[in-house]
């Protein structure tokens, strides 16, 4: 993927982080006024619980975080749809939209990696699914049929289908998709967002 994905090194604010990060500045900020005025006689304490304040909403920030990326599709390549570590290559039985084997990739997002999704093909969306579910830890084999999912198909030019499956994990709530059916996407598209992480599975033909 390397070689036809540039990276620009400035990188804006997620659309879907605004309001959680402004809360978050503002319950952080009267936090310290509170501080300021109640233990206002232990100047180390309230100097340490400031700096804890000002990393806490960085790392808020960083979460919604988005790479300006210039991508150059090739129809002959399968792109990651998440930034994170693969940790699961594996032949698997597809049950909701397949139903027959195929080669599953699992992508776990950490809380410091990008969790912004990707279209991994050129296509048109050809289904789509919403699943609510469980909440266990993303990198667990089980989220992936059992946690809140959403479950998107690209079809491609040459008829082959990829399917792609947003994961909520344990700190994950919300799982957002911007896929509508029979539109056509380019890869490295965005595609949606996982608020706070989690995983990211894709199914490909077993002969891919």
């Amino acid at each position: 993927m390397a070689e036809n994905l540039t990276k620009i090194s400035i990188s804006k604010i997620h659309k879907e982080g605004y309001k959680i990060i402004l809360c978050v500045g503002l319950l952080l900020l009267i936090f310290n006024v509170c501080i300021y005025y109640f233990i206002n006689d232990y100047f180390i304490i309230r100097l340490l619980l400031s700096i804890a304040s000002v990393i806490f909403w960085g790392l808020v920030t960083l979460f919604f975080r988005v790479p300006q990326r210039i991508l150059i599709g090739d129809e002959n390549k399968i792109y990651a749809p998440a930034d994170g570590k693969i940790v699961a290559v594996e032949q698997t039985f597809e049950e909701e939209y397949f139903k027959d084997y195929r080669t599953q990739v699992s992508i776990f997002m950490s809380a410091f990696n990008v969790h912004v999704n990707w279209v991994p093909v050129n296509g048109v969306v050809h289904y789509l699914q919403y699943h609510p579910g469980s909440y266990f830890m993303a990198w667990k084999p089980k989220s992936s049929d059992e946690n809140e999912r959403f479950t998107t198909v690209f079809r491609t030019q040459n008829n082959c289908e990829i399917l792609m499956r947003q994961i909520a994990g344990k700190i994950a709530r919300r799982i957002i998709s911007y896929a509508s059916p029979e539109v056509e996407y380019k890869a490295g598209e965005q595609i949606g967002i996982i608020k706070f992480g989690s995983r990211v599975d894709i199914f490909l033909p077993i002969q891919a």
